[in-house]
């Protein structure tokens, strides 16, 4: 077949042309015809439909996200904001820290090892992009019934290629989650995040100015494994009736990735790139006109230069391939030779294959013959947006109406201690050691807190103990119940993580997880998520940073849970100074913070002991939130609290648990006036926490809970080895300890 160049499109602007198999609308195919003012030729309408893609374009979610740059005013410590790779923040003496959350969802219910792993790489090449070192990870995950056979299939795999990919770069998993929920039985989530440090003079914006610079490429060699990649898998649903898209997932190799990681922070060091683009979603399509279309003129790339794995690869494929461990950079031809002396040195393959041109357009050549001839706006930046139809979901009354208060309750001691139990053994309430075994959290030696703290810590200078803290949360529980306050009650858990670890949380990034966007009802689950994100971050003072959407995780019909990943990152002055969750010292007095009423909707409680879904969620008061954030940070910083643990799913029985089984000592737990011990136990009211204070430090701490208003009572003291409700029932610690950590060794091992 004779090549589709510029000059033979503009003369047969009849032929028959693929939009539809790429995924194209008939009008985007209408639209792209008039922005060229002809036909696309082939390797344009391969570039338009990966750019174009609900995963590449947020064409459906943008109306929407748009609230978070309009409504939340960037703080103090803001340095780079939505739209580059990854958002960056100042942590003080003269560091950034730039961070990320992305999903790699669709690819790893395919290929779980190889769709994880890239999602790790993926990632961390955003991170790179911006002009930092990558210094830790983490993995907010979602899989289907615990004991489904697909979940088995699935999670080894996923988990397998996180660990293998991350501990093969030398990167410690410091965070995430892991949730079990029938609902994502077809749609695991696997959302990956990262997070990286630079001082601010080195930090790096993806742009192609200044006429006359090359473009280079480097890194691996492109193949066809990642043809299509997540640009396509995550734009439409799944369906069982068509064919297996295996072939799209990327294939990753990280020794490949450690080796681009030292060459590019030392071609960083030498200053020798003028722009610079990691190659992910929409590979080469992706990278050469967001370049181009956020720097001051046009590019012209030689497509045949390009090194590949695979020498029966058309043009087409060449720009649709997702292949991993690639970047682009944009050089100053006097700084050419050093750089690809440096990329010699680590053995990684760079070519020059184009050059920054005086014009406006993005002009792909193949031996010669012009292939693509754009606006790179167009491609990159100026793709459709749908203002899709949304309303209030007709089921949505009835299920807020199925009250969890109606559930039958424990009747006495013995029914109370038998579904604390069953509670702590619960695939989502158990340890999920025997996951985060498999990672590597302390590789580098900085690592100050890794799971199963309530947030992961780093440390960042080893002089000024300069250290931040991440945490990721989100219950697609309450987001199904109420997808506003199932948004913000993430938010708040999150920013109430990163509180009782002893930092003060920045900045955000979000991954927000939902159903197809043609289908009103998740729309809707998506606006009101996104509404409550935006008014919960301007309430905190938390800006968004960037982010990542993933649509249409969907089966057929069936949606997973509106599913808001929000990550939180705090800075801490000196991370001696953390908060751990052991309760490590007998006699250490138990206080809980926060006002606990009756509030089971979305309950760990009421999905464990009923397996039950409605109602309302907690009721969230972000005021009450930050000034719980404020004691908790005052009092890791003073000393007066050994051990602080939020309170969320499960409820106050769940972090006592954990506590106790981290630091192997017991507890004594006292009902306070005014509650009942079920309700006590097991209610999940948010804006709560549970600290261990030195009895020293008791009436210091009670002043400043009441010079600031927050409530506390004293529950309780550290003490022997079992956990006793006074008047209700006690449980050995080394019961807890079977039920807890026993339940995914059996599941998975």
């Amino acid at each position: 077949m004779s090549l589709d160049t510029v000059k033979h499109a503009a003369e047969t602007p009849d032929a028959g042309q693929p939009w539809k198999e790429l995924g194209l609308k008939e009008d985007e195919y209408t639209r792209i015809r008039e922005i060229l003012g002809r036909r696309p030729t082939g390797a344009e309408l391969a570039m338009y439909s990966v750019m174009w893609s609900e995963h590449c374009s947020y064409k459906s979610s943008k109306v929407h996200l748009k609230q978070f740059g309009e409504k939340v005013p960037e703080n103090d410590a803001m340095l780079v904001g939505i739209g580059e790779n990854a958002g960056v923040v100042d942590v003080g003496q003269g560091y950034a820290v730039t961070f990320k959350v992305e999903s790699h969802n669709h690819p790893s219910y395919i290929e779980p090892y190889q769709g994880a792993a890239t999602g790790v790489g993926g990632i961390v090449r955003d991170i790179l992009a911006m002009g930092a070192r990558p210094v830790a990870v983490v993995d907010p995950l979602r899989f289907g019934a615990a004991d489904h056979p697909d979940t088995r299939r699935v999670l080894p795999g996923i988990v397998a290629g996180i660990g293998g990919y991350g501990n093969c770069l030398g990167l410690p998993n410091i965070g995430g989650e892991v949730v079990f929920d029938a609902c994502y039985q077809g749609n695991p989530l696997v959302n990956a995040g990262c997070i990286g440090v630079m001082k601010h003079e080195d930090i790096h914006l993806a742009q192609a100015s200044g006429p006359g610079n090359k473009v280079i490429l480097y890194g691996a060699r492109t193949g066809g494994d990642g043809i299509g990649g997540v640009s396509v898998l995550a734009s439409e649903t799944f369906d069982d009736t068509k064919p297996t898209k295996r072939p799209a997932v990327q294939v990753g190799d990280p020794f490949q990735e450690k080796l681009l990681i030292e060459c590019t922070l030392e071609i960083f060091k030498e200053k020798l790139v003028a722009g610079i683009q990691d190659l992910g979603g929409a590979g080469l399509s992706c990278a050469t006109s967001e370049l181009a279309s956020a720097g001051s003129g046009g590019m012209r790339v030689e497509l045949d230069t390009v090194p590949l794995r695979d020498s029966s690869l058309s043009p087409e494929e060449i720009l649709m391939s997702e292949s991993q461990e690639r970047m682009c950079a944009i050089v100053e031809p006097q700084h050419v030779d050093r750089f690809l002396e440096i990329c010699e040195k680590w053995d990684v393959i760079a070519t020059v294959i184009g050059e920054v041109t005086e014009g406006s357009q993005l002009e792909i050549f193949w031996h010669g013959e012009q292939i693509v001839d754009v606006p790179p706006r167009s491609v990159a930046h100026e793709g459709p947006t749908y203002n899709r139809p949304f309303a209030r979901p007709s089921w949505q009354d009835a299920l807020q109406a199925d009250d969890a208060g109606k559930l039958a309750r424990p009747a006495n001691g013995a029914e109370l201690r038998e579904q604390v139990l069953a509670l702590v053994a619960s695939p989502n309430q158990a340890s999920k050691s025997w996951i985060t075994d498999q990672y590597d959290r302390f590789v580098q030696g900085n690592t100050v807190l890794a799971m199963p703290e309530d947030a992961g810590m780093i440390r960042i200078d080893e002089k000024s103990n300069l250290g931040v803290a991440m945490a990721t949360d989100g219950n697609g529980r309450y987001a199904k119940l109420d997808p506003y306050t199932g948004a913000q009650l993430a938010l708040a858990e999150s920013y109430r993580n990163v509180a009782a670890s002893g930092a003060k949380p920045l900045a955000i990034s979000d991954c927000l997880n939902f159903g197809s966007p043609e289908d009103p009802d998740v729309m809707w689950q998506f606006a009101e998520a996104t509404r409550g994100l935006a008014d919960g971050c301007l309430e905190l003072g938390t800006p968004v940073t960037g982010g990542n959407v993933s649509l249409y995780n969907q089966t057929g019909e069936t949606a997973i849970h509106p599913t808001p990943v929000v990550a939180v990152l705090g800075v801490i002055d000196d991370v001696n100074r953390r908060t751990p969750v052991a309760f490590a010292e007998e006699g250490q007095l138990l206080y809980l913070l926060g006002d606990t009423n009756e509030e089971f909707g979305g309950s760990a409680w009421s999905e464990v002991v009923h397996q039950h879904l409605g109602g309302l969620p907690p009721k969230v008061d972000l005021g009450r939130e930050k000034l719980l954030g404020e004691i908790l940070i005052s009092a890791s910083r003073d000393g007066m609290v050994d051990a602080a643990h939020d309170l969320s799913d499960g409820g106050l029985i769940q972090a006592v648990t954990e506590s106790c089984l981290r630091g192997g000592k017991g507890a004594r737990l006292v009902v306070p006036d005014g509650l009942d011990a079920f309700t006590f136990l097991f209610s999940e009211s948010a804006g709560r926490a549970v600290v261990s204070i030195p009895r020293s430090e008791e009436l210091r701490f009670t002043d400043m809970c009441g010079a600031r208003g927050l409530p506390v009572a004293r529950i309780g003291v550290v003490d022997g080895d079992e956990i006793e409700i006074q008047g209700e029932f006690s449980i050995p610690l080394s019961e807890l300890r079977t039920a807890h950590e026993g339940t995914l060794k059996g599941l998975f091992a």
